[in-house]
């Protein structure tokens, strides 16, 4: 017996809704529709410093005023963080990660020491620059019993020697126009990303760990998102291949760009859905500005 797809809209409550974040709840909406799937809603709310209550109420509010539904109940990540210290713990069995404890300041200091050309990922964020992964098992544990801040980082070479290639299907588009079966190498090779980061000390996860243990842990079978998350599906098929979790097929869809070219963001104060509303925009005119009609 077939089981419907399961798609799934996922925001973070650190700030309001913008058009963009629309467009991408509302295409998956339309595709599980379309498919006779389901649509979950998961609020990744990880970052303590930066998330909060009324932002995580608007959210429900705004998808609520254009017509969305969905299933309960809704995942919040800050619920599951022991699922994501189970994935770390399989990683660390693998002897696939290690602990780096340079402050943001430092590795900024570092980067600078290496000259302008220092390899950056995707994100426009230095590579990681230290050399933690070689310091001895004894130092370690010393420093972690000592309560020093740390984070835990992919030993990215040896991770991708383990799975070996890797590849998924994009029914979307790549910043390339890459569709079809992508091989994350060259199209998104994760070793483009460094190191990356899994955990913190004070945050026992990252986006890209948690989002794939979320995905599996929801039986998500359609990722569909935004296409600035195309590079960064490299890390995550390459955790998923780790941890022995299902492959989702993914869609990247088009982005909402500003008057400069730039994706829209909260951090750019993109006009939030609440504000159009409060103008007087309707839900079908929210389409139409997200280019679904």
């Amino acid at each position: 017996m077939n089981r419907p797809p399961v798609f799934r809209f996922a925001p973070s409550p650190n700030g309001f809704m913008h058009l963009g974040h629309e467009l991408s709840a509302l295409l998956n909406a339309d595709m599980a529709r379309a498919a006779g799937g389901r649509l979950l809603l998961r609020i990744e709310d990880i970052d303590a410093t930066r998330c909060r209550p009324e932002y995580e109420a608007a959210i429900y509010e705004d998808l609520a005023w254009i017509g969305l539904q969905w299933e309960r109940p809704v995942r919040r990540q800050s619920e599951h963080f022991d699922d994501y210290r189970a994935a770390l713990a399989k990683l660390d069995a693998l002897g696939l990660i290690y602990p780096s404890f340079e402050s943001r300041a430092e590795i900024a200091r570092l980067v600078a020491e290496r000259g302008s050309d220092w390899p950056r990922d995707p994100d426009g964020a230095p590579l990681y620059p230290g050399d933690a992964k070689s310091m001895k098992p004894a130092e370690r544990a010393q420093r972690i019993a000592a309560g020093e801040p740390h984070a835990l980082r992919l030993d990215m070479v040896a991770a991708i020697a383990r799975t070996g290639p890797l590849s998924w299907m994009e029914s979307g588009a790549g910043p390339s126009g890459e569709t079809g079966t992508i091989a994350a190498e060259p199209a998104a090779n994760p070793a483009i990303w460094g190191d990356v980061i899994l955990a913190r000390k004070e945050t026992p996860t990252s986006y890209h760990l948690a989002v794939v243990v979320d995905d599996a842990s929801q039986g998500v079978t359609d990722v569909v998102r935004g296409r600035d998350l195309f590079h960064a599906t490299g890390v995550h098929r390459l955790l998923q291949a780790l941890l022995g979790l299902p492959q989702p097929r993914y869609h990247h869809h088009r982005l909402i760009l500003d008057a400069d070219g730039r994706k829209l963001s909260k951090s750019t104060a993109a006009t939030a859905l609440r504000e159009l509303r409060a103008k007087g925009v309707t839900p079908a005119e929210i389409r139409t500005m997200a280019g679904l009609d």
